[in-house]
């Protein structure tokens, strides 16, 4: 698999207060049974998780369970190990690993509005006691679907398609106004 990472244009995104751009990263989406599951955990070093809805993190590089058997893998652009480990350890398992960085960016939405703004385009409740730290789903922000996790107590990633991320970014600055 050849490396999109450096040859993609970022959109044009629309900041506020509370969403930034999270840096550049490596992602792959990996179908696999509980095999390809712990090959990839012991490539990566990061737990691939077994329960739904929820992000294993070591460092910087993370596990995020998408359905019974599909995950998103998520490392830094810097880090080329991530790869090649994958891609070594999954050698003789059936699997699909589809490296998906020139498809999606991160952003970062925090603060302690962040649940508020959030829910105003995404139908979830994501107050802390039903959507806690470490828990991720896929679901729809307003009309665009995304990638949602929790990743601190007011602090959420989101994953967004990178043709949809100039509409989830000025849909989010829109509702901070209202904050």
């Amino acid at each position: 698999m050849r490396s999109l990472i450096g040859e993609r244009q970022w959109p044009a995104l629309s900041a506020t207060a509370y969403v930034h751009v999270l840096p550049p990263a490596q992602r792959f989406v990996l179908r696999g049974d509980a095999a390809a599951r712990a090959a990839a955990e012991s490539a990566l070093g990061v737990p691939v998780p077994q329960q739904a809805c929820r992000a294993g993190t070591d460092g910087a590089r993370a596990a995020l369970w998408l359905g019974p058997d599909e995950w998103l893998l998520v490392a830094p652009a810097a880090d080329q190990e991530a790869q090649g480990a994958l891609e070594h350890a999954l050698g003789g398992l059936a699997h699909s690993l589809v490296e998906v960085s020139h498809r999606q960016l991160g952003l970062l939405v925090s603060g302690p509005e962040a649940e508020r703004l959030l829910n105003a385009g995404c139908p979830l409740d994501l107050d802390i006691g039903p959507f806690p730290v470490g828990m991720c789903t896929r679901t729809m922000l307003s009309k665009a679907e995304v990638v949602l996790w929790r990743t601190g107590t007011q602090e959420f990633r989101l994953e967004v398609w990178r043709s949809f991320a100039p509409y989830v970014t000025a849909y989010l600055a829109e509702a901070a106004r209202g904050i």
